[in-house]
C-alpha cells in the first residue's frame, strides 16, 4: 500500500477495481441469464420451468440491483423490469402447481375412502356457512396425534380460560371445522399416521377461508426447513417439542391482540396545510387515527394528549426546521420510543442524513405513491406498538408493569376530577398462593397468574386497564364505573376464577382470589390515596376470610 497516495486517489482506484470486476462478471453472467431463458423455452415439464423460472428471476434480481450502483443504469432499469414479469409468471405457475398437487392428494384420498353408507362431506363448506364460537372463551382447536400431549396442551390452555379441543385425526378436525370455526388452530408437524403433513393440512384449509385462520405450528423438528415452510403456509408461531405452553399462549394473545387492536395513532406536522388534509385522508382511510399540527409552538400538549405512535414531519418549516423539532421531541425521554419519519423533496443525500443523525427514524422523498406511504407508517407504527408493549408490559401475564399501570390509575383520576364521571380501581390478589407453588411447583404458579391474568382480559372492557402489581397481585383501572358497579364486576370475575381448574404433577387443584375495591366517589386527592384505599379493602377482605370482594 502507497503510504503517500492520497486517500481519494486510492478510494478511487478500488472503486474502478470493483467496477471493472463487476464487468467481468457481467461479461459471465448475461449469457448464461440467455442460456436458462432458451432452456425454459424449450421446458414442457412445469416443476423444470419452475426451477429455470426462479434462476433467472433471481439472476435478474442480483442484476438490477447492482448495474445502477456501477453505471449500468438502464441495464439495471431492464433488469429490474423483466424481474416483475418473472415474479408475475412464477406466481402463477406455482398456482397450478399447487392446484395439481391439491388434484393429486385428493384422488390419494378419494383411492383410499372407506365405503361407508351416507358418509359425511370431507371436505369444508363454504366459508359462508361457517360460523365464529359464541362464546366469551376463545375456542382453540388443537390437531396433535400423540393423545398424552394434546390432551395435556388442551387442558392447560383451559385453565387459561380458552375453550380448546384437541383431535388426533385430520378426519376428526375436518368434522370440527364443518360445525364451526375456531378462533385459532395449533398444528403438529408431524402426523406419521396420515397422508399430509400437518402443514399440508394447515395450507388446505387456510386456502378455502376467505380469511386464515392464526395458526401455530408445534414440531419435534426445529431445523431451518421446517420452520421456513411453516412461514410459507401463514403460520404465526413455531414451538419445538416439549412445548412451553405458557409461551405458546402468550404467542396467542399476541395473535389477538393484533387482530383486535387499536387503530395505530399518527401526528402529521407540516404546514401545508392541504398537503397534511391529503397524508390525513389517506391515512384515515388506512383505519388509522390521524393528528395535524400546523404550529410546531403546540407539539407539547400534542405528544402529550394524543401520544402518536408515529410523527410524520416535513423538514422545511418557517420558524423551526423538522430536525430541530425532532430534537425537542427527542428530548424528552416519554417520547423516545416514538418513530420519525421525515416526509420532504428534499433529494440531497447529505442533508437527508444529516437531518436523520440529529434525530430521525426514516426519510421519506416527496412525492410519495398513497400505497407506499401507508406502506412506511403501518410498518413503523407496528413495530413501535410491540416494542412499547414489549416495554412497558409483564413477561409472564402481557399486563402492564408495576409502574406503566400506576400511571395509567393517575390519568384516570385526573380525567374523572375533569369529566365528573366516577372511576374505581381493584386491588386483587390470589389467595394462599404461597401454598400453590409450595405444593405444585413454580411451573403451576405461574400458570394460575397467567390464567387469572386471562381471565380478567376477557371479562373486562377494552377501556380498562390490567396491570400486574407485583408477585400475585394485580391492579385494574376502570372508567366511567362506581364502586358498585365494579364490585358486581370483580366479584363475577372471583367466581369464574374459583371455577377453574388447574393441573399439576398428575392432581387437580382450584384456587380463589380477594379484591378490594376504591371508588373517585369517595373524594382522593391523588392517584396513591386511590391506591391506598383499594389496598386497605384488600386487606380486610384476606382478615374477612378470603375469597371475596370489599
Amino acid at each position: 500500500m502507497n503510504k503517500g497516495k492520497p486517500a481519494a486517489d486510492q478510494l478511487q482506484q478500488h472503486l474502478q477495481q470493483l467496477n471493472n470486476a463487476f464487468t467481468l462478471r457481467m461479461q459471465q453472467e448475461l449469457p448464461a441469464l440467455g442460456q436458462h431463458a432458451e432452456r425454459l423455452l424449450q421446458t414442457v415439464e412445469l416443476h423444470e420451468q419452475l426451477q429455470h423460472l426462479q434462476t433467472v428471476r433471481d439472476q435478474l434480481h442480483k442484476l438490477a440491483g447492482g448495474a445502477g450502483t456501477f453505471g449500468f443504469s438502464r441495464l439495471g432499469q431492464r433488469a429490474r423490469e423483466l424481474e416483475q414479469q418473472a415474479e408475475h409468471w412464477l406466481a402463477i405457475l406455482q398456482q397450478e402447481q399447487q392446484s395439481l398437487q391439491d388434484f393429486s392428494r385428493s384422488l390419494q384420498q378419494l383411492a383410499t375412502q372407506a365405503l361407508q353408507p351416507d358418509p359425511e362431506q370431507a371436505s369444508l363448506p363454504p366459508p359462508a356457512a361457517l360460523g365464529k364460537a359464541s362464546e366469551c372463551a376463545r375456542r382453540i382447536y388443537i390437531l396433535e396425534d400423540q393423545y398424552a400431549i394434546g390432551e395435556n396442551m388442551r387442558l392447560t390452555l383451559n385453565n387459561f380460560g380458552y375453550q380448546a379441543e384437541h383431535f388426533t385425526r385430520i378426519a376428526e378436525l375436518d368434522n370440527a371445522l364443518q360445525q364451526q370455526l375456531p378462533d385459532a388452530l395449533i398444528v403438529d408437524v408431524n402426523l406419521p399416521d396420515e397422508t399430509l403433513t400437518g402443514l399440508e393440512y394447515a395450507a388446505s384449509v387456510q386456502q378455502r377461508l376467505d380469511e386464515p385462520l392464526p395458526l401455530l405450528v408445534t414440531s419435534t423438528q426445529g431445523n431451518f426447513d421446517t420452520h421456513l415452510e411453516a412461514v410459507r403456509v401463514g403460520a404465526l408461531g413455531f414451538f419445538t417439542k416439549p412445548v412451553d405452553i405458557p409461551q405458546l399462549e402468550n404467542r396467542l394473545e399476541r395473535c389477538f391482540a393484533q387482530q383486535q387492536g387499536e387503530p395505530y395513532r399518527v401526528l402529521v406536522i407540516d404546514d401545508d396545510r392541504e398537503l397534511a388534509n391529503r397524508f390525513s385522508l389517506i391515512l384515515r382511510g388506512a383505519n388509522m387515527r390521524v393528528e395535524m399540527l400546523h404550529e410546531p409552538a403546540n407539539i407539547f400538549s400534542h405528544m402529550r394528549d394524543f401520544n402518536p405512535e408515529v410523527v410524520l414531519l416535513d423538514v422545511n418549516m418557517p420558524g423551526c426546521t423538522g430536525p430541530e423539532l425532532a430534537q425537542i421531541i427527542r428530548m424528552n425521554d416519554d417520547w423516545l420510543r416514538v418513530p420519525i419519519i421525515y416526509l420532504s423533496a428534499e433529494t440531497d443525500i447529505n442533508r437527508q442524513l444529516s437531518a436523520l443523525i440529529k434525530a430521525g427514524d426514516d426519510f421519506v422523498t416527496k412525492p410519495i405513491s398513497d400505497n407506499a406511504l401507508v406502506a412506511t407508517v403501518f410498518s413503523r407504527a407496528q413495530r413501535a406498538r410491540l416494542l412499547s408493549n414489549a416495554l412497558s408490559r409483564d413477561s409472564l401475564t402481557g399486563l402492564l408493569k408495576h409502574a406503566d399501570i400506576k400511571e395509567q390509575a393517575a390519568v384516570e383520576l385526573e380525567r374523572a376530577q375533569r369529566s365528573g364521571k366516577p372511576a374505581s380501581v381493584g386491588m386483587l390478589d390470589i389467595d394462599f398462593f404461597k401454598k400453590v407453588n409450595d405444593n405444585h411447583g413454580h411451573a403451576a404458579g405461574d400458570n394460575v397468574i397467567r390464567a387469572l391474568a386471562n381471565l380478567l382480559r376477557q371479562r373486562l372492557r377494552r377501556i380498562d386497564s390490567l396491570g400486574r402489581y407485583g408477585g400475585e397481585e394485580f391492579l385494574v383501572v376502570l372508567p366511567d364505573c362506581t364502586a358498585e358497579q365494579a364490585l358486581r364486576v370483580l366479584d363475577e370475575i372471583r367466581l369464574r376464577f374459583a371455577e377453574l381448574t388447574f393441573i399439576a404433577g398428575g392432581s387437580e387443584f382450584s384456587v380463589t382470589l380477594s379484591a378490594g375495591i376504591a371508588s373517585t366517589e369517595t373524594p382522593s386527592t391523588d392517584a396513591s390515596e386511590l391506591l391506598d384505599k383499594a389496598d386497605q379493602a384488600l386487606y380486610a377482605a384476606k382478615n374477612g376470610g378470603r375469597n371475596q370482594v370489599r
